[in-house]
């Protein structure tokens, strides 16, 4: 990491099934509180796993200017979620953007260059409004009953709206962002699964020691809570298929009887800003992002390496980018999606890079209260060890009971734990493609 320009956080931006904003996802971390429930978006009554983590009370008109409210119309869902975050970063970081000040929130001008301010933001797979899509497919049907690509170029896709597909690129995440808050530094857009949100930091962060940027809205969202998403998931054999009559514990992190992970949606952008730029407009600073380290592990697209070296690559990166030994490491965010094969194999990778250490460091994971976000994932994790840093308290994993024996991580269940916190790292990974990707939080001294 360039020593000159260090990047800390200044500002955090969180939609969960737990709430809006970040207060509302330690909330729901240390009271233990489950926001996994029965699938309302759909009928998930065809399905094996019925059961999810879903967003309520997301109001467009909340986070966007009045002059923009048209542009929500081809927002699909992760979009949505993305926008609330930026919205809920830029006012949590007190930014004085384009945003704030046409709502009337903050008084102009800009406190902040808007050509110093960029965006890296982590993106998932955009499913389709399947509403929306059948009406189309409906009239592509030909003489003899079946699909015809003729019938849907002559009269199916004239039954979408012209902008359609604007709704479900991935880069339009970024793009919103972008435009609304007037960020005319780099912008970037990152797609791969779970490690996306970290992978966006991180390069955020190289931004600004680059001096591309002074500060960048950075982080991801995702909605895996469409019927789409479900089936994926389900076919690929990671869900939790026993707990449709006890939502709440379906999720369970390295627990020695966890069954699969469920569905969710949600996302977190972060303010990541180089730290002479913060102490001028005298910033809260949160910690420093002190270490960024990520790999590829492409073994298999479908299952982990049970060695978990991806992982173990990642965070030795992470730790030799902020000078730092696994004695340093006080807390462990871990991805836990509550798989068996997936927690075993980032368990492994946690104890090939810290050795001896691996064992008892402390973990926590979210996983048990708010299910798989997919690519908000990790900015949700890293958000949720930057409140545990300031709090000096770890929260528990929520549905872990015995922790399984063959993971050998010393995994927080129960109650939150009071401990002193200077250093984080933050694992996370995608289940399918192999990226792996890990930061390192410190907390802020000069």
């Amino acid at each position: 990491m360039n020593r000159d320009r260090r990047a800390v956080i200044t500002g955090l931006g969180i939609v969960t099934p737990l709430g809006l904003g970040a207060e509302a996802l330690w909330t729901g971390l240390v009271e233990k509180r489950s926001a996994v429930r029965r699938i309302g978006a759909f009928d998930p009554s065809g399905f094996q796993c019925q059961v999810g983590g879903e967003i309520d009370g997301l109001k467009m008109s909340d986070f966007v200017p009045k002059s923009y409210r048209k542009s929500t119309k081809v927002m699909a869902r992760d979009i949505e979620i993305a926008v609330a975050c930026a919205y809920l970063a830029a006012q949590d970081a007190r930014l004085k953007t384009k945003c704030l000040i046409e709502r009337g929130e903050v008084e102009g001008p800009p406190n902040i260059d808007p050509a110093r301010l960029g965006a890296n933001i982590g993106s998932g797979l955009i499913c389709a409004d399947l509403v929306e899509l059948a009406g189309a497919l409906a009239s592509s049907v030909d003489e003899a009953g079946e699909f015809s690509l003729a019938q849907w170029g002559l009269e199916g896709m004239s039954n979408l709206t012209p902008l359609w597909l604007l709704k479900f690129l991935p880069n339009m995440l970024a793009c919103h962002v972008t435009i609304v808050h007037d960020a005319q530094a780099p912008s970037n857009t990152i797609t791969c699964g779970e490690a996306s949100s970290h992978l966006a930091i991180g390069e955020a962060v190289r931004t600004i020691a680059r001096g591309s940027a002074d500060i960048c809205i950075c982080g991801g969202a995702e909605s895996k809570l469409n019927p789409m998403g479900l089936l994926r998931q389900e076919l690929l054999g990671r869900l939790c298929t026993s707990c449709n009559d006890n939502p709440a514990g379906a999720c369970r992190p390295f627990d020695a009887k966890r069954d699969g992970t469920v569905i969710s949606e949600g996302g977190g952008l972060i303010i990541v800003e180089e730290l002479e730029h913060a102490k001028a407009r005298g910033a809260r600073i949160y910690g420093e992002v002190s270490g960024f380290g990520a790999s590829a592990d492409t073994t298999s697209w479908r299952s982990p390496d049970p060695e978990g070296r991806g992982i173990a690559t990642s965070i030795r990166k992470a730790l030799y980018d902020a000078s730092l030994t696994a004695d340093q490491v006080d807390l462990i965010a871990a991805q836990g999606l509550g798989t068996r094969e997936h927690d075993l194999a980032e368990a492994a990778g946690i104890r090939a890079a810290l050795g001896r250490r691996g064992a008892t460091v402390p973990v926590m994971g979210t996983r048990g209260t708010i299910g798989n976000n997919g690519a908000g994932s990790g900015a949700i994790d890293l958000a949720a060890s930057v409140l545990a840093l300031a709090h000096n308290t770890i929260p528990p994993s929520l549905n872990t009971t015995r922790v399984d024996p063959a993971c050998g991580l010393n995994v927080i269940h129960g109650d939150p734990v009071d401990a002193r916190i200077d250093a984080v790292i933050s694992t996370s990974f995608a289940p399918s493609g192999g990226q792996a990707a890990c930061l390192v939080i410190r907390r802020y001294g000069d």
